[in-house]
C-alpha cells in the first residue's frame, strides 16, 4: 500500500502549497501593476491578456507561449466563473477595474491568479491518482478511493458518497473538484495574508522586486 501513502503525502496541504500554491503566489506577487484602474474596455482586455500570458508562461507552462487571443479568452472565462459566484459575470470584472471598486484592478488580478492556480490544483491532483492507479485495476482503484476518502473526508463537499468509493472508480472528477474545493481558501486563492506569508522569501531571491512593490496595485 505504499502507492497509497504515497497518494495521501502528495495531497497533503503543505506538499499542494509547496508544489502549487506558493510559486502561483510568488508569480501574482511579482506582477508589475502600476495603476489600480483602467481607462476603458481594451485597456481591460489588454491587461488580463498581458496578465494571463505571464502567469501561464511561470506557473502552467514554463517557457512556453500562448496566443493573445488564446490568453484573453480564458483569461474572460476565469472571471466570468469567478464573477458568476458574485452573482455578476465579465462586465462587473471591468466595473471594479475602471471604478476601483472591490480592490479594484488588483482585485481582478487576484481572481485570474486564483482560478489559475485552481486549476493547477486540479491538474496536480488527477495527476497523482492517474500515476498510482491502472486504468483496468477496478479493484485497486476502488480501495485507493476508498483510502482517499477516509483521509480526506473532512474536507470534502457533502455532495461526495463517502460509502461508495465504487462510484468514482471510473471516473473520480467529481471527488478531485469536491477535494480541491475543499482546501482551505488561503491555499486554492491567494489572498492578501498567503502573499504576506511568502513575500519576504521572494524578496530575499528576487530583490529587484522591492522597487517594483512600491508600484501601485502589489
Amino acid at each position: 500500500m505504499a502507492d497509497i501513502d504515497g497518494l495521501v503525502n502528495a495531497l497533503q496541504e503543505a506538499t499542494v502549497a509547496r508544489r502549487i500554491g506558493i510559486p502561483h503566489d510568488e508569480a501574482r506577487a511579482s506582477y508589475p501593476l502600476h495603476s489600480n484602474t483602467v481607462r476603458d474596455w481594451r485597456e481591460f482586455e489588454n491587461i488580463i491578456a498581458d496578465y494571463y500570458t505571464y502567469h501561464y508562461t511561470r506557473c502552467v507552462s514554463p517557457g512556453g507561449s500562448i496566443s493573445r487571443t488564446e490568453a484573453l479568452g480564458q483569461a474572460k472565462e476565469i472571471l466570468e466563473q469567478v464573477y458568476r459566484r458574485r452573482r455578476s459575470d465579465i462586465v462587473g470584472a471591468f466595473n471594479d477595474a475602471r471604478d476601483g471598486t472591490n480592490s479594484g484592478l488588483r482585485g481582478v488580478l487576484d481572481a485570474l491568479a486564483d482560478g489559475l492556480k485552481a486549476q493547477s490544483i486540479g491538474r496536480y491532483t488527477r495527476e497523482q491518482f492517474d500515476s498510482r492507479v491502472a486504468p483496468n485495476d477496478f479493484e485497486g482503484k476502488v480501495e485507493r478511493i476508498r483510502r482517499f476518502i477516509d483521509r480526506f473526508g473532512d474536507q470534502l463537499s457533502e455532495s461526495v458518497q463517502r460509502n461508495r468509493p465504487e462510484r468514482y472508480a471510473q471516473d473520480y472528477e467529481d471527488l478531485v473538484s469536491a477535494y480541491v474545493e475543499g482546501l482551505p481558501p488561503d491555499l486554492t486563492e491567494g489572498g492578501a495574508a498567503r502573499l504576506r506569508a511568502h513575500l519576504p522569501r521572494y524578496l530575499e531571491k528576487h530583490p529587484e522586486a522591492v522597487k517594483r512593490l512600491r508600484s501601485v496595485g502589489r
